[in-house]
């Protein structure tokens, strides 16, 4: 059995500080190899995922990272110690020329690792993002047979060929997260009959941001519990080991983990193996403490046990998902004027292609189009109106009148704090200036469910809270707003 990591540390953009071992908020792409090493050095990374999905890569990142950091990885070998996992391009939505490339690095390391005679392979895994099918997975595995298998003969290796990957799903919106578990099943019907094996074990990946910034954050963290309930019952089922990954970012929309918090986050997402470790954690926060953080969940994510829920259970969580997600989709599309017209003021932290499309995914047609998930995150919250609050007064009216509240709490037992926190960044002005009457409503509803007022109580929420009516004002004058934008994001220590 391979170790798994307990960490996985990601490039996702959404610090808005300043790294610690950097001059300025912005990260270039020639600057990822040392950050990398650091990472895996200073703030005890096990795993570190390097997209090839929406970003710029270094194609040489196996060969520079061994020749610059070689003292380091001869004792650290990567593949053995400490891991490199590529979040590829998923060919059934963008296309297939980039996903050769990444498979490419992936055998040509391989090869680097032999001459070397180093732990071989370094790489093994990827990451397939947007799966919503067995034959996502089978069809990466297939491809990458192939094309090893010709590579193989142009290296002319005495080797036997390393033709074999594994896949990591992503599943990204709620539908796939609930239908989760079957996929896991189908997969292995595949295996069996195309490699006449079966995984020692599998690594299904829960998105956290982008089935929020599809469906709200209630039907994302109902349909995530079910999801890791299903692997439990898949590893019963089939004898093969689960060890579920989840990406949070630090504010309560995108997932809500900071290093303050990984108590409260471990016991919410109980049966979690691999926790992602993004920019905002790292950098937003004392390094002491992150490194602190980091070691908790290091010594304590193994031990992890999901809760299996029951059928009945299940069927109670597709009735109540559509009850918050209508509501929250028809807050959207009143917001997405101000989000768009925000969104190109947000700075950015790393080089990225664009992806915009419905609700968050370039290849949907038609509908309200938005930012990327942090986009999105940063710019409601720039606005006044933190997402998590997005027709969720709606939807507990309904589970209040359906008897259905004290399941929900059961299932997420995080609702009422998570609710108070995004509260504080809430500028009520904000509604009527913007003019979202039911917003004030939805408003109304979460108070008298919380029971308080919802408002910034401390002296940094009331200066964030003045910043954002700056920002509201520059925006509706036509002024740029960034400066406020990054004064804001720094006091609530995220950019999005």
């Amino acid at each position: 059995m391979r170790k798994i990591p307990s960490v996985m540390f990601s490039q996702h953009p959404d610090n808005a500080s300043t790294p610690y071992w950097h001059n300025k908020p912005y990260i270039e792409t020639h600057h990822e190899l040392f950050e990398c090493y650091l990472m895996f050095k200073e703030l005890g990374a096990q795993e570190y995922m390097w997209d090839w999905e929406g970003k710029l890569v270094d194609e040489s990142v196996i060969e520079r990272l061994l020749q610059d950091y070689s003292e380091f990885f001869k004792k650290k070998p990567i593949g053995k110690e400490v891991f490199i996992t590529f979040r590829i391009p998923n060919p059934a939505v963008e296309t297939g020329f980039r996903l050769a490339r990444a498979f490419m690095v992936i055998l040509s390391a391989r090869q680097l690792a032999l001459s070397h005679e180093i732990h071989s392979p370094p790489l093994f895994e990827v990451i397939l993002p947007l799966t919503e099918k067995a034959e996502d997975m089978s069809y990466i595995q297939k491809s990458f047979q192939r094309l090893a298998r010709t590579v193989h003969i142009t290296f002319k290796g005495t080797h036997l060929p390393f033709d074999s990957i594994e896949v990591i799903p992503t599943f990204e919106d709620v539908r796939t997260l609930l239908n989760s578990g079957k996929i896991l099943k189908k997969y292995i019907e595949f295996t069996k009959n195309k490699f006449h094996s079966v995984p020692i074990y599998l690594r299904p990946f829960c998105a956290r941001s982008d089935p929020a910034l599809n469906s709200g954050i209630v039907p994302t963290t109902l349909a995530i519990k079910w999801a890791l309930s299903e692997y439990a019952k898949f590893t019963q089922d089939t004898g093969i080991l689960t060890y579920p990954i989840i990406a949070p970012g630090a504010l309560p929309f995108r997932g809500g983990l900071t290093p303050e918090i990984v108590d409260e986050f471990m016991q919410e997402f109980q049966g979690i193996k691999t926790v992602v470790i993004q920019s905002s954690f790292r950098y937003d926060f004392p390094v002491q403490k992150v490194r602190s953080a980091i070691q908790k969940m290091i010594k304590e994510l193994p031990l992890s046990k999901s809760v299996i829920l029951s059928d009945k259970t299940g069927k109670d969580i597709n009735s109540i998902i559509p009850w918050f997600e209508t509501s929250y989709k028809e807050m959207v599309i009143q917001i997405a004027p101000f989000v768009n017209n925000l969104s190109r003021y947000i700075p950015k932290r790393r080089e990225r292609f664009q992806h915009i499309g419905l609700f968050g995914y370039s290849r949907e047609v038609g509908g309200t189009k938005l930012p990327r998930a942090i986009g999105f995150t940063a710019c409601c919250y720039s606005l006044g109106i933190p997402p998590e609050l997005l027709g969720m007064g709606k939807g507990l009216k309904k589970a209040i009148k359906e008897n259905k509240i004290k399941l929900i709490e059961s299932l997420y037992t995080g609702l009422k704090p998570m609710l108070l926190k995004a509260g504080r960044y809430l500028r009520k002005e904000s509604a009527n200036e913007l003019c979202l009457k039911d917003l004030k409503k939805d408003i109304k509803i979460i108070e008298d469910y919380v029971g308080e007022s919802l408002g910034p109580k401390t002296k940094t929420e009331i200066e964030h809270c003045q910043l954002v009516a700056q920002i509201v004002s520059q925006m509706k004058k036509g002024v740029n707003p960034q400066s406020s934008i990054k004064k804001a994001a720094v006091l609530r220590k995220s950019l999005g």
